[in-house]
This record gives C-alpha cells, sequence and structure tokens, in this order.
C-alpha cells in the first residue's frame, strides 16, 4: 500500500472486501459487509479509511451526486449508472477518451479522463414498463 500511514489492519479488511466485489458499494453497503468479519468497526472508519485509499490511487471512488460509490480496480474504466436507483457497473468494452487539443483544455495540464454512461438499470426499467 503506497499510504504513507502505518498499515491497519481495518483498512486492509475495507480493501479486500472491496476487491471482493464486482459491484460497486456505498461506504455504507460496504460496512455492512466488513462488520460481519469485524464487528467493532465504526461506519467512521470504513468512510475515513474509503477516502483515503482513493485519494492515494488505491481504489476508485464514484461521485454519483448522491452517495458515493467505490471500486476496487483503480485502472481508470469506463461505468454506467442508472440515474434512479444510482446502482454503477463496469462498462465491458474498450472505450476511447476522445482527445482535446491545447485551446480546448483552456490552460489545463489534462492528467486523465473519466467515462460514465448514464442510463436506467433493467430492475428500474422493470418497474417502469
Amino acid at each position: 500500500m503506497k499510504i504513507g500511514q502505518r498499515r491497519s489492519k481495518q483498512r486492509e479488511l475495507i480493501l479486500e472486501e472491496l476487491k471482493g466485489l464486482t459491484c460497486h458499494p456505498t461506504a455504507d453497503e460496504l460496512y455492512e459487509r466488513v462488520r460481519k468479519r469485524l464487528p467493532n468497526i465504526s461506519l467512521g472508519t470504513v468512510y475515513r479509511n474509503l477516502e483515503l485509499l482513493a485519494e492515494n490511487g488505491i481504489i476508485l471512488k464514484i461521485e454519483t451526486g448522491g452517495k458515493n460509490r467505490f471500486d476496487g480496480y483503480a485502472e481508470p474504466h469506463p461505468h454506467i449508472r442508472c440515474v434512479q436507483c444510482g446502482k454503477v457497473d463496469d462498462v465491458m468494452e474498450e472505450v476511447n477518451a476522445p482527445a482535446i487539443g491545447a485551446s480546448a483544455a483552456r490552460g489545463y495540464e489534462v492528467k486523465g479522463c473519466s467515462i460514465e454512461y448514464f442510463g436506467f438499470c433493467p430492475e428500474c426499467l422493470s418497474k417502469v414498463h
């Protein structure tokens, strides 16, 4: 782990649980899973460690406008998000981000690009139809 702080059993367990999932849980959802293995862990500890792991590039934080979701696979990759329930899934296809020129970057030093598609997940669609 490239975090400048000491190793923590709690942080390692949070990371292990997240990496074992294919879904993109909220901190609350991950807390419920971690608590089964470490009953004394607090929700605040889970939140703090997820933020720390995301800040250090070990996991991805997916900002949804509501409850953030987290991804144990830290390499940039596209996601698709349900605008109704907030569920997030990986897009299982290579997507190339469009390049922008210096004038379009408006003086920014571009470090990367996040691609997110959005719509309605199959579960929410079935409720509508």
